[in-house]
This record gives C-alpha cells, structure tokens and sequence, in this order.
C-alpha cells in the first residue's frame, strides 16, 4: 500500500508539474540501526514516479561516507535537495502530515531559477559570508512547522553559504533532547540562536545576519 491514496497522489503530482527544471532526491539510509529508513525509502520512491522532473538517488549513510561527507548527512533518513543553486536543502525523517508541503515548496524552489523573498532579504542574504546552518524542528501533526521550514529553505537557496535543515523531532528523540525541543517549529541558527515558532521573514533575517556577524 503507498503513503498516498489516489486524490493526495493527484493533487501532489500537480504541484510536481509546475517544477521548471530537474531536481533531484539525494536520499541516505543505514540498514541495522534505522527504523524509518524503510518507510522514508518507499515515500520518495512513490514521490518520483509522479513527475519526471523529479530524480532520486540512494545511498547507505554507513558504507557510503565520501557521499554522506560530501554532502554533510549525520542523521538518516536524509533527503538531500539538489537543483541548478546546489545542494542545502535537507530533510531529517519522513516529511509526513503537514510537512508534505514543506517537500513540494523544496523541490519546487530549488529548481525554480528565483526565490520568492523580499528584494531587502536577498541583497542582505547576497553578503553572507560566513557558513550559517538552520534547523527547524517540527512534527507531522504541527500546522504551523511548513512554513518556517519552507521560509528556511527560501533562505539557504539565496545564499551559497547559507543550509537549512528539516528535523523531524519525534523521528529523532536524543536530538531535539539535545536542543530542548519543547514546542515546534522550534528554529535553531548556527546552535546558538534559538526562535521558537512560525517566524516572519525579517526576524529570521535578523537572526541569521547576527549568526553570521558572530562566526
């Protein structure tokens, strides 16, 4: 049985369709130690059979490591998206429930040749210089975690030296212990700046130019 039923297949399949250019799913599992690998494995499988636009590659996290360097994976299930502006897209678990969303806006941004920001945010996001990584905890069931993974994603693909990354934090419990996820979206910029819920594009901004004045 697939993850989606024949009206959710339909209506993703039109969101596929508006992709300009080919993306590609670069996606990462392990075999002993990963309980969602399998799942995660047969979503995106189920994903690129709706548009041919849309390219997967798998690789084991484990015996491939120049891979999983290369493309800075330390967690599995990964999903790496990877269009014309590069690479710093990620996502850590399964995008489930609400965060399918969050999947689509990924590889439809990342093969569009323009991020839809505010011209302000692009001209300042243009002179990051230093590397400047996001995470944004969420969980399948919260309505407002797509947006601040989808405005995120918008971020790194205005900046070579900026990546943001979806956690899924009930797919990864050591780790949002490990940053006290208490509520979702919760964002995390460099470890060090913490914003907890949905959060307007200038205050993301600011966080990320302060993150970056500090490195």
């Amino acid at each position: 049985m697939g993850f989606m039923d024949q009206e959710t297949a339909a209506e993703v399949k039109k969101r596929l369709d508006e992709i300009t250019s080919e993306v590609k799913v670069i996606f990462f599992k392990e075999m002993l130690l990963c309980q969602t690998c399998g799942p995660a494995e047969e979503f995106y499988k189920e994903l690129v059979t709706l548009s041919s636009k849309v390219k997967l590659e798998v690789y084991n996290r484990v015996t491939d490591t120049e891979k999983a360097a290369a493309y800075g994976v330390t967690l599995t299930p990964a999903a790496v998206i990877e269009g014309p502006k590069g690479a710093r897209v990620k996502f850590y678990g399964i995008p489930a429930g609400y965060e399918v969303v969050s999947l689509l806006e990924a590889l439809r941004n990342s093969a569009s040749p323009a991020v839809d920001l505010q011209p302000e945010t692009l001209a300042a996001l243009a002179g990051v210089t230093k590397p400047v990584n996001i995470k944004v905890f969420v969980t399948p069931t919260c309505p407002y975690c797509p947006s601040a993974v989808v405005l995120a994603h918008k971020f790194a693909l205005s900046s070579p030296n900026i990546s943001a990354e979806m956690v899924e934090a009930s797919e990864f419990p050591e780790v949002a212990a490990k940053y006290e996820v208490a509520g979702v979206p919760k964002l995390l910029i460099n470890e060090k700046i913490v914003l907890v819920g949905a959060q307007p594009e200038y205050a993301l901004l600011k966080a990320v130019l302060d993150a970056a004045a500090a490195a």
